[in-house]
């Protein structure tokens, strides 16, 4: 994670994991249980003590999704509050609807994919010991079905 300084155009590293210098915190790490879920970590990185920012961090191994240090004011308001506890709670809805969703799509695409190569008799490795695959118009077999299935779930998530 980095944030970059007023007037400079290198990032600072990531220097901490606590957060407090005076008059700025960060609010705390929010999802990182996920009981019914992916696995998913969220990263370990935090700004530097004497950041007043939110800070977003690299993209997560599972939901691809780049996780927000949320910034807390000395001096928040109930209203702002509100607004970051609302933030924070639509990243970690994102987060684990992201990588459940990443975590469906990349098991069944690897069922299909065997499904298909045993029904043509062919092992997972070519003879040449790559990795066999199937060809693009095999696959968007895969794409459509899968879409198909899952569109009531995609609906779900863009009225939300």
């Amino acid at each position: 994670m980095a944030a970059l300084r007023p007037g400079r155009k290198t990032l600072l590293p990531v220097l901490c994991r606590a957060f407090t210098g005076r008059g700025c915190q960060l609010a705390p790490e929010r999802g990182t249980e996920r009981r019914d879920a992916a696995p998913s970590r969220i990263s370990r990185f935090c700004p530097p003590r004497k950041s007043c920012h939110d800070w977003i961090g690299p993209p997560d191994k599972y939901s691809n999704l780049r996780p927000v240090h949320f910034y807390i004011p000395e001096n928040e308001s109930p209203l702002e509050q509100k607004l970051r506890e609302l933030r924070q709670e639509t990243q970690e809805w994102n987060q684990q609807f992201w990588a459940n969703q990443n975590l469906t799509f990349h098991k069944e695409k690897e069922e299909f994919i065997h499904s298909r190569l045993k029904a043509k008799g062919l092992g997972l490795r070519a003879e040449s010991g790559q990795k066999a695959t199937l060809n693009a118009e095999e696959m968007a077999d895969f794409y459509k079905e899968f879409l198909s299935k899952n569109f009531r779930k995609h609906m779900y998530y863009n009225r939300c």
